[in-house]
């Protein structure tokens, strides 16, 4: 009987991709079939996020319920993976001795060979090295190409922004090769993918090589456009300090890169991203926007905003909703800041009362929702080109598909021949951060 393998995901879409991989990676070297619940699995892995507030303790909750199952299982293995594990290391195995393997996310291609010693020697494994972009020698490629895929094309973060672990979690930033990246690409197409999406923590300051010469996101851009069958391409996430004039130019030369980009502002106020270490003010951020909406007119803006950050007064949280009101932002994120273990704004005073920041959490968000909505109400009565992603989650009679400007869509078909395929779709009803369609005839 084959071995069952459950994966919980926490976190970021970078999560998500490490996710599949070593779905993909423990079937093919270890037979693995991923089971349909926890209870069926002999392998459970939590790949976890500690961007977060409580990420720790959400983790060690998980662990307790999955403790329970091994209770009636001994032989279950339980692996946790991700940035909570590359933080607290042996930390989590002395604090959850249920635990049998803690992974980083630049060790994730060990796990067979984790997983094995841990079978044979019944020695709790660790590793949670930095092995630089070593993982993506032994990573495959899956076997059947989604309409949609990930593809990452470097690893972890040197801007050591005030409030983020991710340095200290995923490590120093390192590029994979272009050529190396369009190897993989060109598996993607051949086997059905339509559209790629870029991932890194700054994508946009990949400085991959390409005919050993140092290359740039620009680049990798125009060169993944000429792969047969890639029809669309996206990246995320951006840093706006990296954001060079040559991906700005890209825009008019490659109809294939989206009329969507994430943007993280964080905030509006010059002193709050002064504190946040981010490298650029309000003014560069606007004119920075400028620059991409004069090449494309109809761009699409998302963001991610921190609220109550240590010393934001209501004068700098209403400079972060001017900037919302002159960037008109599509669809955003946003949090209520809590300090995260080892990092520089952990040791300011957190000055901004809990009702404050919800208060203010409550007006950003409610004006985000309206923009986001009257971003929809736009394109009621248009048809937009969908590529068509696959079933609704909500109603399988329903198909699912994806603008140019990153908006979901969902439409009235049983026609699962169209999944994978462009379609155009007549928009009769908007949402907040969705439409609903008919295939136009």
């Amino acid at each position: 009987m084959k071995k069952k393998l459950y994966i919980k995901t926490h976190g970021c879409q970078m999560n998500e991709y490490d996710s599949a991989k070593m779905a993909d990676l423990l079937k093919e070297k270890e037979g693995f079939e991923l089971a349909k619940n926890e209870d069926e699995a002999d392998l459970l892995i939590l790949n976890t996020c500690s961007i977060r507030e409580k990420a720790q303790e959400k983790v060690f909750h998980q662990i307790g319920r999955w403790r329970k199952i091994k209770e009636e299982k001994p032989d279950l293995k339980i692996a946790i993976g991700g940035c909570v594990a590359s933080q607290e290391g042996k930390e989590i195995i002395n604090r959850a001795p249920a635990v049998d393997i803690v992974f980083g996310p630049q060790t994730l291609h060990k796990l067979p060979e984790l997983y094995n010693n841990k079978k044979k020697t019944n020695i709790n494994q660790i590793d949670i090295s930095f092995p630089k972009l070593e993982k993506f020698n032994h990573l495959p490629v899956k076997g059947k190409g989604e309409p949609s895929a990930f593809v990452s094309i470097a690893e972890g973060c040197n801007k050591y922004c005030s409030f983020c672990v991710v340095p200290k979690t995923r490590g120093h930033e390192v590029s994979r090769t272009i050529e190396d990246i369009l190897n993989e690409v060109s598996i993607l197409a051949d086997k059905g993918t339509r559209e790629i999406n870029f991932l890194g923590q700054n994508v946009n300051n990949f400085k991959g090589t390409f005919k050993g010469e140092k290359s740039s996101l620009a680049v990798l851009i125009e060169l993944a456009s000429k792969i047969d069958n890639i029809e669309r391409i996206r990246f995320t996430t951006s840093h706006p300090h990296e954001f060079k004039d040559d991906l700005v130019e890209v825009y008019d030369r490659v109809p294939e890169l989206v009329s969507h980009v994430h943007l993280p502002v964080q905030s509006g106020s010059d002193k709050i991203l002064k504190l946040m270490r981010r490298r650029y003010n309000a003014e560069k951020y606007l004119a920075l926007i400028e620059k991409i909406r004069i090449i494309r007119p109809d761009m699409s803006f998302s963001s991610d905003f921190i609220v109550g950050f240590p010393g934001e007064t209501n004068e700098d949280f209403q400079q972060t909703i001017n900037v919302i009101n002159e960037v008109k932002f599509d669809e955003s994120y946003s949090f209520i800041y809590s300090p995260r273990p080892n990092t520089t704004a952990s040791e300011m005073p957190d000055d901004v009362s809990p009702e404050e920041k919800k208060e203010r959490l409550n007006i950003l968000q409610s004006r985000l929702n309206q923009l986001s909505f009257g971003y929809s109400r736009k394109k009621v009565g248009t048809s937009q080109r969908c590529l068509i992603y696959g079933q609704s989650r909500r109603d399988p009679g329903q198909l699912q598909g994806r603008t140019i400007c990153n908006r979901i869509v969902n439409f009235q078909s049983n026609q699962l021949d169209l999944v994978g395929h462009f379609a155009n779709i007549q928009i009769q009803e908007a949402l907040t951060n969705s439409l609903r369609g008919s295939l136009a005839h």
